[in-house]
């Protein structure tokens, strides 16, 4: 098996765990979706960079972008920030790479 074949043993997919950690801490269906898929954007904008390898200045461009260039309502920008504060806290365990 080569590494383009998925995850190896032991190993799990971000998605999956996201979903995982999202039933744990009993968050809605919903909250659930609405976070995967601000995840799913900013990796996407980080060139399908997997998110550990990236850090605050690239949440903060990602948050930026979506303000000044995608014009974003706050409450949209806040929503997106919080999907990403729950990948980088919850998920990875990671909170140093998610400006607060």
């Amino acid at each position: 098996m080569d590494s383009t074949d998925g995850p190896g043993p032991g190993e799990e997919r971000l998605l999956d765990k996201v979903h995982a950690v999202a039933r744990a801490r009993h968050l809605s269906p919903r909250t659930e979706e609405a976070y995967r898929s601000w995840i799913v954007r900013f990796v996407r904008f980080s060139d399908l960079r997997h998110p550990s390898e990236l850090g605050p200045a690239d949440v903060r461009r990602f948050l930026e972008w979506l303000a000044a260039e995608r014009r974003v309502s706050a409450s949209t920008l806040n929503q997106a920030h919080a999907g990403l504060l729950f990948l980088y806290r919850d998920v990875l365990r990671e909170p140093a790479r998610c400006p607060a």
